[in-house]
């Protein structure tokens, strides 16, 4: 990418979007093009393809999604789906016809089986099972990246794809039921700290195995990616390492200074037990993460702290 070329970041408004606004504007790249949904339903095929022809963006991050923790996809399957699929190939589809440079998918680490072999290689797609808890997502993040590999391959297209590992950092949705284990346990142990409360239930047993990276380091593996690689293949972004739910709660509660009980509804689903992706591809390009768990907790809370409307989205 030049600095001046034209850039539309799809979901800028959201964790991973906003994050990728960030580093593109911190690298000096200055027709950054976006719009919020009011302005432009991702969902709607025709205006997606007014917008494309009457903007022809070069470059295209594709971080628009309808995304939500295990509670979230159980309730609404039907919408994870449909709403996805349907952002995904308006956007992937007017990008092509308009003759766009290059796009790059962002998608997610729950595309692999839910009993993958660990960590995960992006070999591993479409070699088992799903998850069931959220295996609409997951379908409707395999489509995408599958429409970019078929669209390479079939017209020579320079589309690529990104499966993060479990993100979290500034702007992340706080939501009580509709968030991510990280954000979620966020709000809950800082609400259980106000409130004085002697215990806090978190789901499953704690023993599920997960994956944590920085958002902001995220953004600056997809800025890499979009200058420095090209292929079909869709590569892992991660830290490669892993923590315990159950580690993950007492972190999360030391850093908010909570100090009561922290106990286990084991009638609640885990989730996958465990989601580790391989990074060697990523490594091997010359990336790696550098924010660590604990100090990304504790950026994360302080922007809780300064943006309350958040825990209300």
């Amino acid at each position: 990418m030049e600095k001046q070329s034209r850039i539309y970041v799809a979901g800028h408004r959201g964790m991973v979007g906003s994050a990728i606004v960030r580093c593109l504007q911190k690298q000096g790249y200055t027709d950054i093009i976006t719009r919020t949904h009011t302005e432009l339903d991702l969902t709607d095929q025709a205006a997606v393809r007014r917008f494309f022809e009457d903007e022809k963006p070069e470059y295209v991050f594709l971080a628009a999604a309808k995304v939500g923790g295990i509670e979230a996809n159980n309730r609404a399957l039907a919408d994870f789906m449909y709403e996805n699929m349907m952002i995904e190939m308006n956007v992937i589809h007017a990008a092509f016809v308009t003759g766009c440079r290059k796009l790059e998918f962002l998608g997610s680490s729950c595309i692999y089986p839910r009993l993958a072999p660990q960590p995960m290689t992006e070999s591993c797609l479409l070699t088992g099972a799903l998850e069931p808890t959220n295996e609409a997502y997951a379908l409707a993040k395999i489509s995408g990246l599958k429409y970019c590999e078929y669209l390479n391959r079939q017209y020579g297209t320079d589309y690529i794809s990104v499966m993060p590992t479990n993100l979290y950092g500034p702007h992340d949705n706080y939501h009580p039921t509709h968030s991510h284990v990280l954000p979620a346990l966020i709000r809950r142990f800082h609400e259980a700290k106000i409130a004085g409360a002697d215990e806090v239930v978190c789901w499953g047993d704690g023993s599920a195995l997960r994956e944590f990276l920085y958002v902001d380091d995220l953004a600056e593996l997809c800025v890499f990616l979009m200058n420095h690689y090209s292929g079909n293949e869709t590569v892992n972004a991660g830290t490669g390492k892993e923590v315990t739910i159950r580690e993950l709660a007492h972190l999360v509660a030391k850093t908010v200074g909570y100090t009561g009980e922290i106990r286990w509804d084991t009638s609640k689903p885990n989730g996958m037990p465990r989601k580790l992706l391989d990074v060697s591809k990523s490594a091997a390009l010359g990336w790696t993460y550098t924010t660590e768990l604990e100090e990304g907790i504790r950026l994360a809370y302080r922007d809780f702290l300064e943006n309350p409307m958040r825990a209300e989205r």
